[in-house]
């Protein structure tokens, strides 16, 4: 079993990649592959609607030219489940993981549902508000991607403004280790 995260932060080292850490860790302890992407650094454009993944049929993207979205998109197919991850951004996600969601969405869409019955878990780092809103405009990529969301004992998120706050978050730290133990689960009995 296989899960592919991606941290869609334009800080490689803040909050959001923490919780994803613990997640991992988690997974990792129960056997899962885990493998980890970061946005940060990347230029990463949103979808052109050019509509060349529909008329072509290969499972790619042909927007803009030389990143890495490709490159991403296929290890989530070949995954069992994705792991998202953003900051609140105005109580949204980051345009980075707007931008690869917009995208890798599209071609998975059509090209037959690429990402069709793979498990799917959010992980929303916050200051204070908007988290909510995040995490459904993540869950809504799984559920149109007809993907099985993972939940947790409370909602994905953890709490914390400067970078290492959210180490001090307890029940957002549990929220991620359950997330993890409920995600190895999941993906157990969809192997089944």
């Amino acid at each position: 079993m296989k899960v592919t995260a991606i941290n869609g932060s334009p800080r490689a080292n803040g909050n959001t990649n923490f919780l994803l850490a613990t997640l991992l860790a988690e997974l990792d302890s129960r056997g899962v592959e885990t493998e980890l992407y970061q946005l940060a650094g990347r230029a990463i454009r949103g979808c052109t609607a050019c509509f060349k993944c529909k008329h072509k049929q290969d499972g790619a993207c042909h927007g803009p030219d030389n990143d890495f979205v490709n490159e991403i998109l296929a290890k989530m197919v070949a995954s069992d489940g994705i792991v998202l991850a953003s900051p609140t951004y105005f109580a949204d996600v980051s345009a980075e993981i707007k931008a690869l969601i917009d995208r890798t969405g599209l071609v998975s869409r059509a090209n037959g549902d690429l990402l069709r019955r793979k498990a799917g878990a959010a992980v929303v780092a916050v200051r204070r508000a908007g988290a909510v809103h995040a995490l459904d405009t993540l869950n809504h990529f799984f559920t149109i991607g007809q993907m099985v969301i993972v939940g947790s004992s409370y909602w994905n998120l953890g709490m914390g403004g400067a970078a290492g706050e959210v180490a001090h978050d307890e029940e957002g730290l549990a929220t991620m280790r359950t997330l993890g133990e409920n995600m190895a689960w999941l993906l157990a009995k969809l192997a089944q």
